[in-house]
């Protein structure tokens, strides 16, 4: 089958859009479908685009967005190149990320030349999405053939808009275990810390992730500790500067997935402290693949994620993260259990699994005749 996956976010940023993209479009063609992948941003240095997996759409421009600032390409540039691209693929169906988000996606929600799968990640909605689903309600129904989201707040938000989706499927966003089995079997200890434990931050630099939260808990915690920082963002020079009156802090900006993924496996636990707006953790769940105790903030999208394979604590209480760190890093037994049950939760979120899962939905609305009703 020939697929086109549509992302409104700038591929080269970090995000986790732009990775369950990623992920499913390999795990997609490790099936045997054909597969293109439309996105905003500069092809990158990877063999990606010389096979064919990535097309770019268009130079993406920041902007603000439920409380973050989205890389997007909302021009019409971007919409035209897309729709060409789509033209030029002849694809049986189109799966579109956040099919509200200007540009690509919105092109291909309105105009593709195929049946389209649209797929909501987001969690919350703002004025500004709300008078956009306000807008496109009736196309946009019309449209979608099959509907999804990746979480039940997911889910709440496109219904706040758009209204409700019988149909609608939940597909949680899945985790590619092969790609961290390796890692977690060799447990690489290159930024190992004779002087204390090693502990790994993953993420957009911005305020709503709370890495504040997580540095004023480093100086709380009161234990020699190293702590590496991946990601960049809109709060970083600020971040950098809170933090550099703590040991052992050290922002290594945005790196390629595999050295990312190879640092989160060599730490002691993983930290994930964001504050809200977090429809589904991925970050959890790979790091609980790469064999790393998690500790994440009991916000739903991470609760939802972590499955109970998780230390979790309160959003915002930089104390309370302090203790749990503490008790963690003291109690080596303890993170052994979170890393088993942790193990067990990502592979009830393979990838492959919720790659097949989309696999059928496509079949569903390629076998239906293209007259047939939309998803509502």
């Amino acid at each position: 089958m020939r697929v086109a996956l549509v992302s409104g976010y700038d591929w080269e940023v970090f995000g986790g859009v732009q990775s369950q993209v990623r992920d499913l479009a390999r795990q997609l063609r490790r099936l045997g479908e054909t597969v293109l992948v439309l996105s905003p941003g500069r092809p990158p240095a990877t063999g990606e685009e010389q096979h064919g997996l990535l097309e770019t759409a268009g130079r993406a421009i920041s902007v603000p967005a439920n409380g973050s600032r989205a890389p997007i390409s909302p021009g019409p540039a971007a919409f035209g190149r897309t729709l060409a691209r789509l033209s030029a693929f002849v694809p049986e169906v189109v799966h579109v990320h956040e099919p509200l988000l200007p540009g690509p996606p919105l092109a291909a929600l309105l105009f593709s030349p195929a049946p389209v799968v649209g797929t909501f990640h987001r969690a919350g909605a703002d004025a500004l999405y709300r008078l956009e689903g306000h807008l496109l309600k009736g196309p946009a129904r019309r449209r979608m053939k099959a509907v999804t989201a990746v979480s039940p707040a997911a889910r709440e938000t496109a219904e706040e808009v758009l209204g409700p989706f019988p149909s609608l499927v939940e597909l949680p966003n899945g985790v590619d275990l092969a790609r961290f089995e390796a890692l977690r079997l060799s447990r690489s200890s290159t930024f190992k810390d004779p002087a204390g434990p090693l502990l790994a931050c993953l993420g957009r630099l911005e305020d709503r992730k709370g890495l504040a939260v997580l540095l004023d808990a480093m100086r709380l915690l009161g234990r020699p500790c190293r702590l590496v920082v991946i990601g960049d963002g809109p709060a970083r020079a600020e971040l950098e500067l809170q933090a550099a009156s703590i040991a052992g802090v050290s922002f290594l900006g945005a790196l390629p997935d595999e050295e990312a993924a190879r640092l989160v496996a060599a730490a002691d636990c993983f930290v994930a402290p964001a504050l809200r707006g977090e429809s589904f953790g991925i970050v959890l769940l790979e790091a609980m693949a790469a064999g790393t105790a998690v500790a994440a903030s009991d916000i739903p999208g991470y609760s939802l994620a972590a499955g109970g394979a998780a230390q979790l604590f309160p959003p915002g209480d930089a104390a309370a993260l302090a203790e749990t760190l503490r008790r963690l890093l003291s109690d080596r037994a303890r993170r052994e259990e979170l890393v088993a049950a942790g193990l067990a939760r990502a592979a009830r979120c393979s990838i492959t699994e919720v790659a097949r899962g989309y696999v059928e939905i496509y079949r569903s609305v390629v076998a239906s005749p293209r007259s047939s009703r939309a998803a509502s």
